[in-house]
């Protein structure tokens, strides 16, 4: 080798380095727009040497690894960031719909509709006489049941939102965790003879973050072979090797959605209670059986039942236009089934408005103490134990959804600032630089002409050798 034609091998595999090396570099121009993407190196290594006599004759390089540039901890880092990120992110969304819902500025709430329906019988009070006040109350009644029951039909809708972001990212989930146990296959395949994995690493670290975006999950990797077994929740085994495991979601009447895992040959059980992490642990924390979505819809129940069982009360005790004993004013189920959506005014009452009652003793035209007492509920302590009125104990649920609104907001701010710097990380480290690899295009394409300098070099010597033996 420490002859003529070593320097054309050092030459002709120099040469070989360098296109190499464009060609990473190439690569990495390309990709870097591509999410998750780790900017790749070439690693040189000396070639070794040769004994000549008492020397050592250096024989050029070789190429040692492509490897990726890649700081696992960070990576870890930005996962763990990313799922409270987007827990933070979806219970945002979730509470915003609810804001939504009790929005009392833009449009007339259930606050408006319950300060009518009362003032409507302060009317009544002030003019028992007349029908026209009586009409007053019946309309304001019926635009109260329908204010009430408009805000559980879009609570309930929002739910039913929440589900179906659940359903679509369970969906999802299994998606990745087939193209995991897929990447595990290829990883094995190109390691298993010393290649770098690269892409496929760089592929599969993106899904990982991906799947703890989506709900908590853990996993770990063989040193030995490469491949990634993921679990999501405790429990579930989503990818063992290169066999993936789905999830699906159920309804159910008394609890909400559940998320079930299919275990291959087993039983199937409920894991719903595992995922407190990442946007599915977000939806199911708001849309549960506890979550503050079915915790309004509950107080829109309780004030509906509230309003219509203590009016009933009242207007029973009190005489209509025709001297008759009152009638229950709203109608609503008596076993313990109630909701606002089975709540309507008395039938009676919708056709006749002389039957709705304003005295406490028949036969007294202006007599009015029936209605005072009606339009006086407004005020009266009646929900929580004594502690609220109705314009209060609506007032203290709007106003804790807006404070866990705000707190929420302000947590995500943080987060995203911190999840931000972490990317931000990454990227001077993993990131490509377009400058940077141009210059080491520019220092790959010399030493390539330099290489093939020296194959010319080498050439030409051997003309000198081969024209000596002619002489």
């Amino acid at each position: 080798m420490a002859k003529v034609h070593g320097l054309m091998d050092i030459g002709r595999r120099g040469m070989v380095l360098s296109q190499t090396a464009l060609n990473t570099t190439s690569h990495n121009i390309a990709n870097r727009s591509t999410e998750g993407y780790s900017r790749q190196r070439v690693e040189l290594a000396t070639n070794p040497a040769i004994d000549e006599g008492r020397y050592r004759i250096g024989t050029g390089a070789r190429l040692a690894g492509i490897n990726r540039v890649n700081n696992p901890w960070l990576e870890k880092q930005i996962e763990q960031e990313g799922s409270n990120f987007s827990y933070l992110e979806s219970k945002a969304n979730a509470l915003s719909s609810m804001e939504n819902v009790l929005n009392e500025q833009n449009v007339e709430g259930i606050n408006g509709a319950i300060s009518k329906f009362f003032n409507s019988f302060r009317e009544l009070a002030n003019n028992p006489e007349s029908a026209v006040p009586r009409t007053q109350v019946r309309e304001s009644a019926q635009a109260l049941i329908s204010t009430l029951q408009s805000a559980k039909r879009q609570i309930d809708s929002a739910a039913q939102g929440v589900y179906k972001n659940v359903e679509n990212k369970i969906g999802e989930v299994n998606a990745m965790a087939k193209e995991i146990a897929n990447l595990n296959e290829k990883i094995l395949n190109i390691e298993i003879t010393e290649g770098q994995a690269n892409d496929e690493r760089d592929r599969r670290d993106l899904l990982l973050k991906k799947l703890s975006e989506t709900m908590n999950i853990s996993y770990a990797e063989d040193p030995k072979t490469g491949m990634i077994n993921v679990m999501a929740g405790n429990t579930a085994s989503l990818v063992a090797g290169t066999t993936a495991t789905s999830l699906r979601t159920d309804m159910s009447e008394n609890e909400g959605q559940r998320i079930i895992y299919d275990l291959t040959g087993g039983t199937p059980f409920d894991v719903t209670e595992q995922f407190k992490g990442g946007a599915v642990g977000a939806s199911l924390s708001v849309a549960g059986p506890d979550g503050i979505i079915s915790q309004l819809g509950q107080s829109i129940d309780e004030l509906a039942y509230n309003i219509a069982n203590e009016v009933n009360r009242a207007h029973i005790e009190g005489f209509d236009r025709y001297n008759q004993q009152g009638q229950t004013f709203f109608d609503i189920p008596q076993d313990g089934t109630f909701s606002v959506d089975k709540m309507s005014l008395n039938k009676e009452i919708l056709k006749d408005v002389g039957l709705i009652a304003a005295a406490s003793k028949p036969n007294s035209p202006g007599d009015n103490n029936v209605a005072h007492v009606i339009q006086n509920l407004q005020f009266r302590s009646i929900l929580g134990d004594g502690q609220y009125s109705f314009d209060n104990f609506y007032n203290s649920k709007v106003g804790e959804i807006g404070l866990m609104t705000q707190r929420n907001q302000s947590a995500l701010e943080s987060q995203k600032n911190t999840l931000d710097q972490l990317k931000n990380t990454r990227e001077t480290i993993s990131g490509v630089n377009l400058d940077e690899e141009a210059a080491k295009m520019i220092e790959f394409q010399k030493s390539y002409e330099a290489s093939a300098r020296m194959i010319r070099v080498a050439d030409e010597l051997f003309d000198t050798v081969l024209n000596l033996k002619r002489l």
